[in-house]
């Protein structure tokens, strides 16, 4: 069970880090908004990068929880 939450996370993480990038660099760099992200929420460009560590740390949380439980259960 602890490998399907970590990949549930992982993947959430993975969508919200890329989600945080493309919001950022469309505003930072082209000067318009593109993602789903904007149409939740109106961030500026900074806050976008916030969302990018969210994402990352999600990704890495999910990798600990998953790499967690095959220690557990090999024991």
């Amino acid at each position: 069970m602890r490998k399907v939450i970590g990949y549930t996370v992982e993947s959430i993480g993975y969508v919200i880090a890329a989600q945080g990038f493309v919001s950022f660099a469309s505003q930072a760099f082209l000067g318009n908004d593109w993602g789903w992200l904007r149409n939740v929420v109106d961030l500026p460009s900074a806050a976008y990068l916030g969302i990018v560590v969210v994402g990352i740390a999600l990704v890495g949380i999910g990798v600990w929880t998953r790499k967690g439980a095959g220690r557990h259960e090999a024991v």
